[in-house]
């Protein structure tokens, strides 16, 4: 797949803190509100392409029905051309709902097809509900109008004080008057249909986040779950939509022009193979044959007592000020107290508070082996989350602690990276690391969307799905070891790191950064 020729030209890739969002939603250029993701087509692409199902959803589910009642099906989405494809066919096959909640959906390629498929699914009667946090909202108010005057299509936005319907002053006045308010986001990431399949994890839609980015890429890892715990799944989503922090794009925006419902253009963008390579097509088409192979392999684990935790909205009420915890970290804490022989953690950002730095020194003391792969200042995104780990690097390290930093050129990404994608460039793009995932005692595997940060600990709605089997520990500690190795990483100590290995004006972009307090990074 090919970026999408816009003129869009201010785009986080991600954001740990809010700093540079805030510069953001500040300063976004008011042109951009009128410009459009999509030209009107120029020929009828959509005539020779066929994506009609052959059978619904519960029909390929049928042969699964008893496990699905006393058991979660678990597949561990580990490459980004599988995790998209999945989000493809899950929406071709959805019958009755699909229920969407992201921190980031772009306008770009991925995020444009993802919205294609949406639209295709409620215009064939599936009722879409879409809730996307606000801080990072990139289509502009037609597009949000026009996508919320489906019928079978409803889209909230999560705490609107920054973006959607505000003006630069009604930004200010939400920032000073609320900082707390502010920089509480909706950090989750599900993906339900017809409340019986779910994907959750670190992803969020974009390029980026499935390996389809020319410049920058992201390392990152979801779970696929088949019945058992997506019920949970589907509550919490439910949860967040009817509270009254999840505003509808209707109450936020209007227009005195009537609204156009015709998504041709959508639909030819889509259908342009320019746009959705024929070859990443049929692969999505041939996804029932792929997950037949794997559950006959047993990649697909049935397991009793996976459980899904996620932050009620709006986290905590701020009585204390930037802090609070929730359901997340506190579960998290006590996943990490009751280890008895190992934890190994990935993480895209690491900074530590003296909370999480005893937490880990009391895991060493007792011989607890700690391993943490973060990103390296050269495959960062985020220069505020790299200066709160940078300043607190060499505490943490005297904990006992062993980091590594992943390399921009790792080589992990030959094998992450579709192979569609890497026919398509010249050079090989940066890679950062984006899973959020542990591994406790070879037992139980938890991959969510927290980072080891105050943001998420306090601030940041976050989720986590832990898994109880050894088998797929096993399997994502293998990946998570290998991506430690040299060809991948750096082991950094309290004499040296690879910060070097960056030019001098990130390096100085880092050092000036520090004075961002590390409560919210």
């Amino acid at each position: 797949m090919d970026k999408p020729q816009t003129n869009i030209s201010v785009k986080l890739v991600n954001s740990a803190s809010l700093i540079a969002a805030l510069l953001l939603v500040t300063l976004l250029p008011s042109c951009l509100a009128a410009e459009d993701h999509i030209a009107e087509p120029v020929q009828n692409f959509c005539s020779t392409v066929n994506d009609k199902p052959q059978m619904s959803l519960s029909e390929y589910l049928a042969p699964f029905e008893s496990k699905m009642a006393s058991s979660t099906g678990v597949y561990i989405l580990e490459q980004g051309t599988e995790a998209m494809l999945t989000r493809g066919w899950l929406s071709m096959h959805a019958q009755k709902t699909i229920d969407v909640q992201y921190f980031i959906f772009s306008a770009d390629n991925i995020g444009l097809i993802a919205i294609d498929y949406l639209v295709k699914a409620a215009e064939r009667g599936v009722k879409v509900r879409l809730l996307v946090d606000d801080i990072m909202v990139e289509a502009n108010d037609n597009e949000l109008l026009k996508l919320a005057a489906h019928e079978n299509l409803s889209i909230k936005i999560y705490n609107p004080m920054a973006n959607v319907g505000k003006n630069i002053f009604e930004k200010l006045i939400n920032l000073t008057t609320d900082f707390h308010g502010f920089n509480q986001r909706m950090h989750n990431k599900t993906f339900t249909v017809d409340g019986k399949v779910s994907i959750t994890g670190g992803r969020n839609v974009a390029d980026e986040y499935f390996g389809y980015d020319h410049e920058f890429n992201f390392r990152d890892r979801d779970v696929l779950l088949l019945g058992g715990m997506t019920s949970n799944i589907q509550t919490s989503f439910n949860e967040f939509w009817d509270n009254s922090l999840s505003i509808s794009v209707d109450e936020l925006l209007s227009s005195e022009e009537k609204i156009n419902t015709n998504f041709n253009a959508l639909h030819q963008y889509a259908c342009d193979p320019a746009n959705f390579v024929p070859k990443v097509r049929k692969q999505l088409n041939d996804l029932p044959t792929i997950f037949k192979a794997i559950e006959e392999t047993g990649e697909l684990q049935w397991i009793k007592g996976v459980e899904y935790v996620s932050d009620i909205p709006g986290k905590n009420d701020g009585n204390e000020f930037l802090g609070g915890s929730g359901l997340s970290t506190q579960r998290l804490i006590a996943l990490l107290q009751k280890a008895k022989k190992s934890v190994t953690i990935q993480t895209p950002y690491l900074v530590t508070t003296d909370l999480s730095k005893n937490l880990f020194k009391a895991l060493v003391d007792k011989g607890i082996e700690v391993k943490i792969l973060t990103n390296s200042l050269a495959s960062n995104d985020n220069l505020e989350a790299f200066s709160g780990y940078q300043r607190d690097r060499k505490a943490l390290l005297k904990t006992g602690v062993k980091i590594f930093e992943f390399k921009p050129d790792a080589q992990i990404r030959q094998k992450v990276m579709s192979d569609v994608m890497q026919g398509q460039l010249h050079e090989m793009p940066i890679f950062g690391l984006h899973a959020k995932s542990m591994v406790i005692d070879d037992d139980i595997t938890v991959i969510g969307t927290f980072n080891v940060d105050p943001r998420s600990a306090n601030l940041n709605t976050e989720s986590i799905t832990i898994i109880p089997s050894q088998k797929i520990a096993r399997n994502v500690k293998r990946g998570m070891l290998e991506e430690m190795l040299p060809e991948n990483a750096w082991e950094v100590s309290l004499k040296w790191n690879p910060d070097g290995e960056v030019n001098k004006l990130k390096q100085i972009g880092v050092k000036l950064r520090r004075i961002v307090p590390k409560n919210i990074l």
